[in-house]
């Protein structure tokens, strides 16, 4: 079992300003970026033994965390250009 938190800005370092972008602009982004975080956690917790989970219900959170990371990664490819333009107001 690892217990290696498995933050987004550790997994795609090159994405962290378009992610810190998409969240204050993509109310989906900022939804799918939430939900990795807690599935994220509650995983870190049952690993480290805070919060003991058995082994269908990790394998459940793992597939949870891996579709919204892959989801959340197809959206910073699609959206890596506009992270680049200037913010305009």
């Amino acid at each position: 079992m690892s217990n290696t938190p498995h933050k987004l800005a550790d997994e795609f370092p090159q994405f962290t300003a378009l992610m810190h972008h998409l969240k204050e602009t993509d109310g989906h982004f900022a939804r799918l970026f939430e939900n990795y975080q807690t599935v994220n956690s509650e995983i870190h917790r049952a690993e480290t033994n805070i919060e003991p989970t058995d082994d269908a219900h990790m394998e459940v959170m793992r597939k949870e965390r891996m579709q919204l990371k892959d989801e959340i990664y197809g959206m910073l490819v699609r959206h890596e250009p506009e992270a680049e333009m200037p913010d305009v107001k």
